[in-house]
């Protein structure tokens, strides 16, 4: 479904990607996990566009990704949960959803997906009329994926999911991934809490100052060497 070959991208001077290769197949739920400063976020606004990379290839079911103006990627099945939710705060729960359906295929079917991502997430529903801004951290996180849900995509990228929220609430947005997933979405997921995405992926890359340090089953991984050396330098 998605792939990357030998992409490398940064800000200005600053390379932050080296040469990163990776693929997520039709249906897989997949993990980039590293520490702070990886490059994690960087890889995730290359797919959806934010920023083109200096070098590499990007293909979303054979279509040239980089050949694609950014405001046409969702349009290709992509759909993005940024860090720190991006949510607008002074407008209602349904206007942020509505902004999340604004393709033109998207906008035909607003009232199914809508009632979707109610289904999926009651709490919106109750909320629905009240402003983005002013609801806690877990339901605004709830949002952001609703939102991106809105566009009806085959691709969901999420960029730290679980950053300031409540453990019981983490573990709450982990589980719904189950049924995301259920519906036919495959999941890309960048994540510093190690311990949780692996058990909810079935593969995963570990990403260290920009480049792919080691790649395999998620169980794999949680039990490696080279986790541990990334994490905690032993």
């Amino acid at each position: 479904m998605l792939q990357l070959t030998g992409v490398r991208a940064g800000y200005g001077s600053f390379q932050a990607l080296f040469d990163v290769s990776l693929e997520v197949r039709a249906g897989e739920a997949v993990g980039v996990i590293g520490p702070n400063g990886a490059g994690k976020t960087t890889l995730m606004r290359v797919i959806s566009g934010l920023i083109r990379p200096t070098a590499g290839q990007l293909t979303m079911e054979g279509v040239d990704v980089l050949a694609t103006p950014p405001h046409r990627i969702v349009e290709l099945g992509i759909a993005h949960v940024p860090e720190s939710r991006r949510l607008f705060p002074r407008m209602t729960v349904e206007d942020n959803l509505k902004m999340g359906g604004f393709a033109p295929a998207a906008r035909a079917k607003f009232r199914q997906r809508l009632a979707v991502v109610y289904e999926l997430f009651p709490r919106l529903r109750e909320r629905r009329r009240q402003l983005a801004g002013s609801m806690s951290g877990g339901e605004q996180q709830m949002c952001a994926i609703g939102r991106a849900l809105m566009s009806e995509p085959r691709l969901l990228l999420l960029d730290e999911p679980s950053a300031g929220l409540a453990p019981v609430v983490v573990d709450h947005v982990f589980a719904l991934l189950g049924t995301i997933r259920a519906a036919g979405v495959t999941v890309l997921i960048v994540e510093q809490n190690v311990q949780q995405v692996l058990r909810v992926v079935e593969r995963a890359y570990l990403l260290k100052a920009g480049r792919i340090r080691a790649a395999g089953a998620a169980g794999e991984l949680l039990d490696g060497a080279r986790l541990r050396e990334a994490y905690l330098g032993v």
